[in-house]
């Protein structure tokens, strides 16, 4: 018996090996690489008077070596132990200024010599730019005039950039609050060799708590210890030329903020108890007012550790939340508090309530407004002119309110009602600008405010800036964009009177560049001039077609053919779709567009615009809404509309003429992922599918998912009905499972893709797996992209072409 046992698992052993392949990386065929390894254009900041630009360099991607530095998963963070900033940021390698009335820009000196720089940011007065380099050691802060374009460290490699910023500007312009290392900070425990001293126990009070499945939580003491230890830091005044001068002593500052007026600082601690179930920002808090001079005021706020919540979207914690400086006066804090408890269940004629609270706060905070619906944002303008914004997720409602902050009697009145997700009803943002004490408040010019807007529309998409009358709550439209072969966006509104915008301009072939547009002249200056760095698909045809789903709605998406595809011959090419589900309560909304023929094309790894080069009919971005209207949730029926939206598609393309119905593939990330599970599931629509970083089992994620509120327990046919795993036996059509090593997405842990595969292997289902090293939700590493699209590449070709592995590999 023991004998047969051993051959039994010595073949169990051999057939599990020879199921591997020991892989080296590969790269992907000329026509993509030659697509993906391309230089990065800067990205741009410009101060608000419109007389430098900083550009900002990084590399395209990041390096293997990169991604596998020490890292300490903790309480939601993840965080490099021996730099003490966050493992997964993202470095600028090289800033250059430029004047905006010059041609060409400076390179900065005195910059750190392989700089990996961060957190940048410009002094209130706009003459200085202070950033985060990090070394080999720990973050440094380092400080560039921007007069003489020259860079000056300030500080050695101690700086705790572990909870993100590491710094903030003083009001004066001239000194920086920053977060400092203690000097007598322990080792951090080795986890693997510190024995527990005991077992890690939990306990539930009975309260009703539907955490979602939050990744790198707590674990252990040891845990805690550590995170006690990477996350405390030392308050320090540093001015410019390095003097440091110890403010406030350690602890675990969360958050740091200066009054506008500059003569207050507000500071959250995090407190203890810590949790193993939630995250950092759930963790008890304290907030307290101090002088410049590190003498408390008061303490404005303190929050529980909250691991119980209510049920659903719209639910918030009890007590004061959103509390911040109002940007309108010297030295108020404004504040929201839940009127039902935090919970959407209980009902109520009013939500949340605002106040407001003066400084020294010596007084109780006064009542500012009641909403309906639950606070979503407030801009502040001058002493009697705000903006309130108030919604509700369950009917994709929004209000906004026009109010007088100095007459909380006087009724609010309403400037918009309206459905969310109604792109065509849009009104556009209002405009902000920075006022005497350096916050952006609402730009109100003349009896003005103004709106930029998107301008989607039934017949394309055309930009508009409107002139809002706050007195008569009458609009003028003072521009509106008129291009049909290009794009144009609105960034900005720089100089009111005389009708300077800032603005963005692309088409399909002419890569993003920035330009001054004047309104009342219509005349163009271009600031940048950034090239095109794909010209090799400069001349493949991209258009945006429009069709029906089976039940009327409307559906869309940005089809791509071969560079000299013959549209009379109409040779039948393969096809290639690539989508993420998104809900909705109407099919109105639905069946809106919001994709631009002109928008720029730029392939990346997220879409599958590389095979375009390799010919095949690729369709971007496809609609596939899920909709559930009035009672109804949108995935009663997710399954049913999943399919029809494919077959839509599909046939769409099919009715051009362009494509061999017979070869469909099907590809998406996360959610786009389970979508694409669930159509080679339940469908005969595909010839294969590829499923990057999805989550297959829905169980794993009870308390809900994506726009799903409901829990498993609610609605258990729905939840296993969604799962790919639960119906692993059903999959027969082959798929491409990709999911990173580290993924740090809640609900889409790596365990659902190894999960998932062993099923369908297990099953006699045909699937490949591929797992990234050190990546995360996202992928990053240079050699991992490429071999993506190497491994993407071969199956295409391979189940839609019948190329076989040897000739697909050359």
């Amino acid at each position: 018996m023991i004998k047969n046992l051993c051959i039994a698992l010595l073949a169990l052993v051999s057939v599990t090996l020879s199921a591997q392949e020991n892989l080296a990386y590969q790269k992907p065929p000329k026509e993509i690489l030659d697509l993906a390894d391309y230089e990065r254009a800067p990205s741009v900041q410009m101060d608000s008077k419109m007389q430098y630009m900083l550009l900002s360099y990084r590399d395209t991607y990041k390096t293997l070596d990169d991604l596998n530095q020490d890292e300490l998963r903790l309480a939601g963070l993840r965080i490099n132990p021996v730099t003490n900033i966050g493992s997964t940021t993202t470095f600028v390698i090289n800033l250059k200024l430029r004047k905006l009335k010059d041609k060409n820009e400076v390179q900065i000196s005195g910059l750190p010599q392989n700089p990996k720089i961060s957190n940048i940011y410009w002094s209130p007065d706009e003459t200085k730019i202070a950033f985060a380099n990090t070394t080999a050691t720990g973050v440094e802060l380092w400080v560039i005039d921007i007069a003489s374009a020259n860079a000056t460290k300030l500080t050695e490699a101690n700086v705790n950039a572990a909870l993100g910023s590491p710094f903030s500007w003083y009001g004066d312009g001239k000194r920086l609050l920053v977060k400092i290392l203690p000097k007598d900070r322990p080792k951090l425990i080795d986890s693997k060799k510190d024995l527990p001293t005991g077992p890690i126990t939990s306990q539930t009070d009975g309260q009703v708590s539907q955490n979602r499945t939050y990744p790198d939580m707590l674990k252990n003491v040891q845990d805690e210890k550590n995170f006690e230890t990477v996350v405390t830091s030392e308050l320090y005044t540093v001015d410019l030329s390095g003097k440091a001068t110890l403010y406030k002593p350690k602890d675990i500052y969360a958050y740091e903020s200066f009054s506008p007026d500059g003569t207050l600082l507000m500071l959250t601690t995090v407190q203890k108890p810590f949790s193993y179930i939630v995250p950092l920002g759930r963790f008890p808090m304290k907030t307290t007012i101090y002088d410049l001079s590190g003498n408390e005021i008061k303490v404005v706020n303190e929050i529980p550790l909250t691991e119980t919540m209510p049920k659903g979207f719209m639910a918030v914690r009890k007590g004061k939340r959103n509390m911040g400086w109002r940007s309108d006066k010297p030295a108020s804090l404004y504040y929201v508090v839940a009127l039902d408890q935090g919970n959407p269940a209980n009902k109520v004629d009013f939500r949340d309530e605002i106040f407001v609270w003066d400084a020294p706060f010596s007084s109780d905070a006064k009542s500012l407004l009641k909403t309906k619906q639950r606070f979503s944002n407030l801009i502040w303008g001058d002493e009697h002119t705000a903006i309130v914004t108030e919604d509700w997720y369950d009917t994709r409602n929004t209000k906004t309110f026009l109010i007088d902050p100095s007459n909380p009697a006087k009724a609010a009145v309403t400037i918009e009602d309206r459905n969310s997700q109604d792109i065509y009803s849009d009104p556009g943002n209002f405009e902000t600008v920075k006022n005497q004490y350096a916050r952006y408040v609402l730009a109100l010019d003349n009896g003005n405010a103004f709106l930029l807007g998107n301008g989607f529309t039934e017949k394309g998409q055309f930009p508009f800036i409107d002139a809002f009358n706050v007195k008569t709550l009458k609009k003028k439209r003072l521009y509106q964009s008129a291009y049909t072969d290009k794009k144009e966006d609105i960034f900005s509104m720089e100089d009111f009177r005389n009708g300077i915008v800032l603005v963005q301009m692309q088409s399909k072939t002419e890569y993003p560049n920035y330009y001054l547009r004047d309104i009342k002249k219509m005349k163009l200056t271009q600031l940048t001039s950034f090239a095109n760095p794909f010209a090799s698909i400069k001349d493949v045809h991209k258009e945006v077609i429009k069709y029906n789903r089976k039940d009327g709605v409307a559906l869309s998406g940005t089809l791509y053919l071969p560079k000299g595809y013959d549209m009379k011959k109409k040779e039948k090419l393969p096809l290639l779709i690539w989508a993420y589900p998104e809900e909705f309560k109407d099919k109105a909304s639905a069946g809106q567009n919001s994709k631009n023929p002109n928008e720029f094309t730029f392939p990346y790894y997220g879409s599958f615009v590389y095979w375009v080069t390799r010919g095949y009919a690729v369709l971007d971005d496809a609609s596939f809404p899920i909709i559930g209207e009035g009672e109804i949730e949108p995935n009663d029926t997710f399954i049913t509309q999943l399919v029809d939206d494919a077959a839509a598609a599909i046939d769409a393309v099919d009715k051009l003429g362009y494509i061999d119905r017979k070869k469909v593939a099907v590809g998406g990330h996360s959610y786009g992922a389970f979508m694409t599970a669930n159509l080679l599931t339940h469908s005969n629509l595909f010839a294969c599918g590829i499923a990057r970083s999805g989550a297959y089992n829905r169980t794993l994620t009870p308390f809900g998912f994506q726009s799903e509120q409901r829990n498993y327990w609610e609605v258990p046919n729905i939840y296993d009905e969604m799962s790919p795993f639960m119906n692993a036996n059903k999959m027969k059509t082959p798929l491409l499972l990709i999911h990173g090593e580290a993924d740090n997405n809640p609900g889409t842990f790596t365990l659902q893709t190894e999960r998932y595969f062993q099923a369908i292997k297990g099953l006699g289902g045909p699937a490949r797996m591929v797992i990234l090293p050190k990546e995360s939700h996202g992928y990053a590493a240079k050699v991992n992209i490429l071999h993506l699209l190497w491994e993407q590449d071969r199956f295409l070709e391979k189940y839609l072409k019948g190329t076989d592995d040897a000739t697909a590999k050359n």
